[in-house]
């Protein structure tokens, strides 16, 4: 033992060298108890619920949502779609390796290229509008310049930028086009330099497949939300790549988290049929929103622009739209013929897109 007799018992830290008394079990048991001292800690501030903070809300009237297009071109399942930030773009990827770039006013296609691989699980478009990301069974994450030019080959200008070891499962641009941040099947996220593919931070701390990411909506945030298979949502900064907070309530997998717009909370969508809301500055889950006729899993979730609204996308082929307050459902849509694999609310909050499993998207 390190240690001599007269020295004063100092605390052991995670970082001081394991005593020979400390076996795993007797560690494990130390985290467990820590572990649930915090979940006491956390229950003494749970002092009400939010549906009883909004009691006194006026309740919302009847919303008449209607699909206004309905983009058809791809050959197969349709994994995932972002919005441009000209509110009229969208770019979505599916089972066939296919990646289009559409105009949702016009339904014309204006870009289209063909991946390596199948299952494309992620896009997301370049918040100058001029480039598009993508990658899925590849491990790779890859940029496409968009150009004018209608002639043009796209593949020829790909520039792969993220390597991971398995699958990638999200991936989204930062506040520029120079940065992007990427989540894997390998139980990681990423933050790459577009430029010159370098690794700029990694993010380690879920202990299965990373499913979903999102960054936190504000400027200067340096924050960003993953969700995954060991049913955690974790909170990460991106600077020091540090994980700070993590919530573990969801029964499966989370497929979906997504920012409040105000930034101080967000939502998740999981496999065990709910949506949650956690609260950021009060470190806890405030809200569920569930049914007992619910009972297919969430695949995709995305705020109004208010933040009032929850749109969920549900394996069983409905959208169903949330009070976030009220924690009631509002409504519910119809439509697509297969599971809804992906959602998305348009940048000026006036429409939302989905995308389906029946290889279409709609708006």
């Amino acid at each position: 033992n390190l240690m001599t007799d007269e020295s004063p018992r100092v605390p052991e830290m995670a970082t001081q060298e394991v005593q020979p008394n400390e076996t795993l079990t007797h560690l494990k048991t130390e985290s467990d108890t820590l572990k649930t001292k915090l979940e006491e800690e956390r229950a003494k501030l749970h002092d009400v619920e939010l549906h009883q903070v909004a009691e006194k809300v006026d309740g919302l009237g009847q919303f008449i949502m209607k699909t206004r297009r309905t983009l058809k071109g791809h050959g197969n399942k349709v994994l995932c779609m972002d919005w441009c930030k000209d509110k009229r773009r969208i770019v979505s990827s599916s089972q066939d390796g296919k990646v289009i770039v559409w105009d949702a006013f016009t339904t014309n296609k204006e870009h289209a290229v063909t991946m390596p691989c199948t299952w494309v699980m992620a896009c997301a478009y370049a918040p100058s509008g001029c480039a598009v990301a993508c990658g899925g069974l590849d491990n790779k994450c890859s940029v496409y310049p968009l150009s004018l030019d209608k002639n043009e080959n796209l593949a020829a200008k790909k520039k792969s930028v993220a390597m991971h070891t398995n699958y990638l499962s999200a991936c989204s641009f930062t506040n520029s086009d120079m940065q992007i941040l990427t989540s894997s099947g390998d139980g990681t996220c990423a933050l790459w330099d577009v430029e010159s593919g370098q690794l700029l931070q990694s993010f380690h701390g879920h202990a299965a497949d990373v499913l979903c990411l999102d960054l936190a909506p504000s400027e200067t945030g340096n924050t960003f939300v993953s969700g995954g298979c060991d049913k955690k949502a974790n909170v990460w900064d991106m600077r020091s790549g540090q994980c700070i907070q993590s919530f573990e309530t969801h029964e499966s997998d989370i497929n979906s988290v997504r920012y409040y717009p105000s930034g101080d909370a967000f939502a998740s969508g999981s496999d065990d049929a709910t949506c949650r809301l956690y609260d950021l500055r009060a470190d806890r889950e405030v809200a569920i929103y569930s049914k007992e006729s619910i009972i297919f899993g969430v695949s995709s979730v995305d705020f109004s622009l208010s933040g009032r609204l929850l749109f969920g996308g549900y394996n069983d082929y409905t959208i169903n739209v949330w009070d976030v307050l009220k924690g009631t459902r509002v409504s519910i849509l119809f439509g697509h013929e297969n599971r809804v694999s992906t959602l998305r609310v348009s940048p000026d909050g006036t429409a939302f897109c989905t995308g389906s499993w029946d290889h279409t998207l709609r708006v």
